[in-house]
């Protein structure tokens, strides 16, 4: 028996709301080392799964726009 194709706007690709620690260094741009130095010092946001350490997508977001520094706007004439 076989299964019908998957349909809808996630078609065809797997969408997780759960990454690896390699994976969140990647979206992160940083390094896998500097990634668990930060959950050591509870810097990042992050959820334990067993023994494993994973990275919730939405809270990354959610923390990268918190740290965002906007410019400011020049006021001279």
């Amino acid at each position: 028996m076989t299964q019908a194709p998957p349909t809808g706007p996630t078609a065809g690709r797997i969408t997780r709301r759960l990454v690896s620690i390699q994976e969140a260094g990647d979206y992160l741009g940083l390094s896998v080392h500097t990634v668990y130095t930060m959950v050591s010092q509870r810097r990042v946001p992050f959820v334990k799964v067993g023994r494993l350490v994973k990275f919730d997508l939405a809270l990354l977001d959610a923390w990268i726009a918190k740290r965002t520094v906007m410019p400011i706007t020049s006021h001279r004439p």
